[in-house]
């Protein structure tokens, strides 16, 4: 290999320093330093020795001295070392790093043994030129081996490999060399070289890691005597994860850590509740035997015991930290930034804005949920960015090595199912599970990992499963051979119960007294069990303290949320004012002269404005403001401008944030292009504080389409099977306007589905006036529920979708219900009642005035549900001998039409009104939600409108 070859393959990582080195001391004097090396220096092209003297004078900036003769040179001087060559030096440089990079791949990572690592190319010493023989010859190496062989600057090629193998090839397989900083790879070299774990492990650490060993195994092996054929999707396999956790926990705390939320599916959630989470096990005997986890006075459905979250105050060295985990459905991994979202709500309510240290997020993975949920990669992604970084999640992957009956290379491409963590250049401790001191020590590591540099990181926990996916299904149709491995391997318990007694940190009889113990604690709680009660929810404490279980108050959910005309006015200052030395586009600069004119006439304000409107009055009421989705600064139909750009520097400016006496600060931020992610990062950011408004907007409505497990199994149904209350508002923009299937519809009618038991709010609204109260009632309740809003289109700059001043002044509030506005024949005269809800409302109030039809009334459903029964049947009361219709521009399997039927019905006859029921007007049902030719809209919206208002028609 040619020299310049040489150079080439070893300008990089840690082989530079020693490089930078000789190099130094090279353009001092050429004849000190080994002849090859000489001739390699004198070779280097511009490209290759700037490189080098950057790393003279950057990264190793200690070296430039040697240049001007402050410090003799540490490299070898040609025949004063023996003789020892340049070109060994090289390859043995090459050989460090690729152990560094490569090691993972020949660690001992499988319990069971079965997967035996094959030889890896990269760390073959012969690849480097080092032959059977050569493994004695002594090689020069400079620093690259500290702090690994302190004070060497040369080994034998056989005593680098040993050393290397030891940190890299044991059980402990390290992937960071993707890391994206040289300080990054730097810090967990000289941690993993340096630390010397294997011989620090102190007699009180391992009899807590037998302590709690004893209670993760303990609890499982109970459960499994006590409750036979029960699901529970034990931990057996994998228990080491808990003292994995409390090692986290403790190692966080100690850096300033006060409040801890995990994720995870359900796998383990039962140990985690009772022995991380503390839950008592008392109350989880009760529920194994039927019991509800909620109190008899509460409303709700429950859920199954697994899927179950709670919280606790631990004490963690005098320090007290909070640990919560977060409820979850079977959607294994949807829970991963709704917990990634409550962290940041902690956070930024803590004023935790900066370092983001003193919160944090574990998030807990099965192998086959992790490499193929494609969550994961969300989560990932929005790890870092500014509107939703939270100073970096620990993940933690309890690898049972099999999914469900799936194995390993039937479930993820790539080298490893963590793969997907390189996506944001994470690294990853692989760890053999079997080995608790190890699995302790990585879990240590992790911790300090996220708190000096703020990112996420993946702990790998390589186990099994010992039953199959539940305890009643049969592992072996799938996987004989592993389960035959398993049936005859010993426990984590026992293994290192064995361990710790070889080294005489206890003896077998303390070991056998500590299971005993706990087994008793477990009997008397068992026994307990069966009178036990809850007293109380934790729903309502801590933040949402003041909160009330909202029971059924659908009719009475309409508070007064008028603001004075001075707080208007002042909003109106805030959003019309643009700072001296801000570049305004001119286009802008035109809608704020069009802004400042409503104030002035106090007529004519448009939905964005009234929008502003409400989050200005919220702000400056003390309560903080969360809107985030894609292009939402701007808004998807520039209609908010929420965030001005400058147009010469591009930095930003929120009016909002700039109110006269405003208490609290908006946060509007441009997401990435992700929907299920985002969504649930909101809706548990909702979930922290009920006084703040966090709201997602869709960039169209029917994109939402991608976050529907967050919909199904949170928005909806999170208070019924969790007790856990959100506020989040949903902005779905919908409407009908020709621009097709994919732009038209927001699936109201699936929203409309998932209402019983008042647990949301869905409206769709037509002025901008109705829009502002409804997002102030969002806080003005003792209670707090989702708000599903079919954001408008086309309304956003119609001429008649707009409200005065007074509108939003004192005395105001939701209108359910929207009545006739227009001046028509007497009520008793009038024909037909056209009932309706959003934008084809003023697609029917202009063709009506435009063919001067006056016995069509037209009244508007702003509130679909809960469904406004009382408020409409008073307005169907007044027209007794009208035909009721039920219009809509959505086709008839879409839209609210099968959800309002029989609603609309119940209010007639509470009217006592003479129609039985109303009849349908719209679109014909269709597969598609719209079609995709403009024409052929144009004709269908004609056609409805007109068959709505009783008009003759062509089609």
């Amino acid at each position: 290999m040619a020299v310049t070859d040489m150079l080439a393959t070893a300008l990089n990582g840690a082989n530079i320093a020693y490089l930078a080195d000789l190099y130094a001391q090279w353009v001092k004097d050429p004849a000190s330093v080994d002849p090859s090396f000489d001739i390699l220096f004198s070779s280097l092209g511009d490209d290759e020795a700037a490189v080098l003297q950057d790393a003279i004078g950057a990264s190793w900036a200690p070296r430039a001295s040697i240049i001007t003769g402050d410090e003799p040179a540490p490299a070898p001087k040609g025949a004063a070392v023996g003789g020892l060559s340049a070109q060994d030096s090289l390859a043995v440089a090459r050989l460090i790093r690729a152990y560094r990079e490569y090691g993972s791949f020949e660690a001992s990572l499988d319990p069971l043994g079965l997967k035996v690592p094959a030889k890896h190319e990269e760390l073959d010493p012969a690849s480097y030129g080092f032959g059977e023989k050569d493994l004695d010859r002594e090689v020069f190496m400079g620093s690259l081996m500290e702090p690994l062989l302190s004070g060497k600057t040369t080994a034998k090629v056989k005593d680098i490999i040993a050393a290397l193998r030891g940190v890299y090839c044991g059980t402990i397989g390290a992937e960071y060399m993707q890391a994206p900083t040289h300080e990054q790879r730097e810090w967990f070299r000289q941690r993993l070289e340096g630390d010397n774990w294997q011989a620090n492990v102190s007699v009180a650490e391992r009899k807590s890691i037998l302590k709690n060993l004893t209670e993760a195994e303990g609890f499982e092996a109970f459960c499994q005597k006590r409750y036979v054929g029960a699901k529970r999707f034990g931990l057996e396999g994998g228990e080491i994860s808990i003292p994995s956790l409390h090692a986290i926990i403790d190692q966080a705390a100690s850096q300033g850590v006060t409040s801890v939320a995990i994720g995870m599916a359900h796998r383990g959630r039962l140990n985690t509740l009772v022995n991380v989470v503390r839950k008592p096990y008392v109350a989880i005997f009760n529920e194994f035997a039927g019991g509800s986890f909620k109190p008899d006075n509460v409303d709700g459905s429950g859920d199954v015991k697994y899927h179950l979250g709670s919280s606790t105050d631990v004490e963690v060295g005098g320090k007290p930290v909070h640990i919560s985990l977060q409820p979850n459905p079977s959607h294994l991994e949807a829970v991963d930034t709704v917990v990634c979202g409550k962290v940041r709500a902690i956070q930024d309510d803590s004023g935790d804005t900066e370092g983001r240290h003193n919160s944090m997020a574990i998030v807990i993975h099965g192998d086959a949920a992790f490499a193929g949920q494609g969550i994961v990669y969300e989560t990932f992604a929005m790890s870092q960015l500014p509107g939703y970084r939270t100073g970096g999640s620990i993940h933690i992957v309890v690898n049972n090595q099999v999914g469900f009956t799936t194995n390993p290379e039937c479930g993820h491409s790539g080298l490893r199912g963590t793969d997907i963590a390189k996506s944001i250049n994470a690294p990853v401790l692989h760890v053999n599970g079997d080995d608790a001191e190890a699995v302790i020590y990585a879990s240590r590591l992790v911790a300090d990992y996220r708190q000096k540099f703020a990112s996420d990181i993946v702990l790998d926990i390589v186990c099994y499963r010992r039953h199959g996916h539940n305890e009643t299904d049969e592992p072996v149709f799938t996987q004989p051979v592993m389960y035959k491995a398993i049936a005859s391997h010993e426990t984590p318990h026992a293994l290192y119960a064995k361990r710790i007694v070889q080294v005489g940190a206890a003896t077998e009889a303390e070991v056998q007294a500590q299971w005993d113990a706990f087994q008793e604690k477990l009997d008397e709680d068992y026994k307990a069990a069966q009178s036990y009660k809850v007293n109380k929810a934790d729903w309502l404490e801590g933040g949402w303290k003041g909160m009330t279980a909202p029971g059924h108050k659908s009719e009475k959910a309409f508070p007064e949320t008028g603001v004075s005309e001075d707080v208007l006015r002042k909003i109106g200052v805030a959003i019309t004012t643009v700072p001296a030395d801000f570049n305004l586009n001119s286009k802008i600069a035109r809608q704020l002269k069009a802004k400042a004119a409503m104030f002035s006439s106090g007529e004519g304000f448009d939905w964005a404005t009234g929008e502003a409107l409400g989050f200005g009055s919220l702000l400056v009421e003390g309560h903080r403001v969360r809107l985030s989705g894609e292009d939402c600064q701007r808004g998807t139909f520039s209609q908010r401008h929420a965030t001005w750009t400058d147009q010469v520097n591009q930095t930003q400016f929120t009016p909002l944030n700039s109110i006269e006496g405003s208490k609290a600060k908006i946060e509007i931020w441009n997401s990435l292009l992700s929907e299920y992610g985002v969504l649930g990062f909101e809706y548990g950011y909702s979930l922290r504080n009920p006084q703040n408004l966090v709201l997602w907007e869709a960039q169209f409505g029917d994109f939402a389409n991608c976050a529907q497990v967050i919909i199904d199994q949170f928005v909806a149904s999170g208070e019924t099977k969790w007790l856990r209350m959100s506020g989040l508002v949903m902005l779905l923009p919908h409407g009908y306007e020709g621009q097709g299937p994919e732009h038209s519809s927001a699936r109201l009618e699936r929203y409309l589905q998932l209402c019983a038991e008042d647990n949301m709010f869905v409206c769709n609204i037509t002025t901008p006036a109705n829009y502002f109260h409804a997002l102030r009632r969002q806080l003005k309740l003792d209670y707090r529920k989702p708000l599903i809003l079919m954001e408008p289109k086309s309304l956003l700059r119609h001429k008649l979708a707009v409200s005065a001043l007074a509108d939003f002044g004192p005395g105001t509030r939701f209108t359910p219900v929207l009545p006739e506005i227009d001046t028509l024949d007497p009520d008793a005269k009038i024909r037909r009642v056209v009932l309706c809800s959003g934008k084809v409302y003023y697609d029917l109030l202009a063709e009506r005035r435009e063919k001067g039809i006056k016995d069509v009334a037209i009244l508007r459903l702003e509130q679909l549900y809960p469904f406004p029964e009382e408020a409409l049947a008073a307005e169907l009361k007044r027209y007794p001998e009208a035909d009721i219709i039920w219009c809509q521009e959505e086709t008839e399997n879409g839209g609210a039409w099968y959800f309002v039927d029989r609603r609309i019905e119940g209010a007639l006859l509470k009217a006592g009104h003479k129609a039985g029921r109303p009849s349908y007007i719209g679109r014909a049902a269709a597969a598609s939600p719209a079609t995709g030719l403009a024409s052929i809209h144009a004709a269908e919206q004609a056609d409805l409108v007109a068959r709505a208002l009783g008009l003759k028609t062509t089609a």
